[in-house]
């Protein structure tokens, strides 16, 4: 029987998931969580890179659970997908450290997402943040990752993995993989507000978990064609939000070609366009809402993030085990302590 490769991906716990991870890597996970063996980060050591202080840190176990319900509404099978938390995976600072020696600063002073995120978060760049593609090649490696599904701005980090695992290789012989990155096939998902990618903190986001009336009162706020000032007046639908989400997110293709037509024509409304619009979310949402609360009222998240982080540490104490092993390192530690037993024992008997 052939070994299943390994799939790992994960999010910082800084609130509920949006639509915007649906279509950018919640759908990927789902339509290959029965083909790879699936370990999804819950990564609070990044979040930390810009958001570190007891607030946030407060905030983590919430957060945590309501990820883990999110994707599990939106289809993830808690029973075959390992999640973990990653500061419960005390090996990986040791991967972390034996990586760091493995990438330049300038090297990673070229990736433009780490100036972009120490930008959105008014912060100057850290040591942290710099080293955060290190830290997540080790969050890849640690499991012996095969495929890493992220956003499109996130690629770039998963080529840092890849030369990582491979300067290591050469140097110590064939021990890590190197992992493929999957961008998804749907474009970022522009935000209610027609002015940015869809994200909590700029207030421009549906969530999984909205009710149906928060859902219908966000896509009644939704920006349009700013010159198409009534009905009559033909609009336009290229770059157009509302008509991006019935494309993501309206399986009646019928319908949205109809609507396309009389907008171009100025024979509809803004009105009718955007409760469709509403209808067809919330259509998608509510089996969504119902495995959402069956598992809130479970009780299973903690013992689901628990399991899931013994396992995900016994598979890094492996990888961690090997590559020092490949270094050399392991033998370093066992001559020193054969010598001070040794010793202790001669000292002993002279006594």
């Amino acid at each position: 029987m052939t070994e299943k490769k390994r799939l790992l991906t994960g999010d910082r716990p800084t609130g509920k998931l949006h639509l915007g991870h649906l279509v950018g890597s919640i759908n990927n996970r789902i339509r290959l969580q029965h083909e790879y063996e699936t370990f999804l980060l819950i990564a609070d050591l990044h979040m930390l890179t810009t958001k570190n202080s007891p607030e946030d840190i407060a905030q983590i176990d919430k957060n945590a659970s309501d990820m883990i319900l999110d994707q599990i509404a939106a289809g993830i099978d808690p029973d075959i997908v390992t999640f973990y938390l990653q500061s419960g995976v005390s090996e990986l600072h040791e991967m972390y450290t034996l990586f760091q020696s493995l990438a330049t600063v300038s090297r990673l002073e070229r990736l433009p997402s780490l100036k972009d995120m120490a930008r959105d978060a008014n912060i100057e760049m850290s040591f942290a943040l710099l080293g955060y593609p290190v830290l997540q090649a080790a969050d890849i490696l640690c499991v012996r990752g095969d495929l890493v599904p992220v956003g499109k701005d996130n690629i770039a980090h998963v080529e840092i993995t890849r030369e990582i695992a491979r300067r290591f290789n050469f140097l110590y012989g064939d021990t890590l993989p190197e992992p493929d990155g999957m961008v998804g096939e749907v474009p970022t998902l522009v935000g209610t507000d027609g002015q940015a990618k869809m994200s909590k903190s700029l207030n421009n986001a549906i969530f999984l978990s909205d009710t149906p009336k928060e859902v219908e009162k966000k896509v009644r706020g939704m920006y349009t064609d700013p010159n198409r000032i009534s009905a009559d007046v033909p609009g336009i639908v290229e770059g157009n939000p509302v008509f991006d989400y019935h494309d993501a997110f309206n399986p009646d293709k019928a319908e949205v070609e109809d609507l396309k037509e009389r907008y171009r024509k100025g024979k509809v409304g803004d009105v009718e366009v955007k409760e469709k619009l509403a209808k067809a979310i919330n259509t998608m949402l509510e089996p969504m809402h119902e495995r959402r609360a069956e598992y809130a009222e479970s009780g299973r998240i903690e013992e689901i993030i628990v399991r899931g982080t013994l396992k995900a540490r016994e598979e890094t104490q492996r990888t961690l085990y090997a590559m020092k092993k490949a270094m050399g390192l392991i033998g370093v530690w066992n001559r020193l302590r054969r010598k001070t037993e040794k010793y202790q024992k001669k000292h002993n008997k002279a006594q």
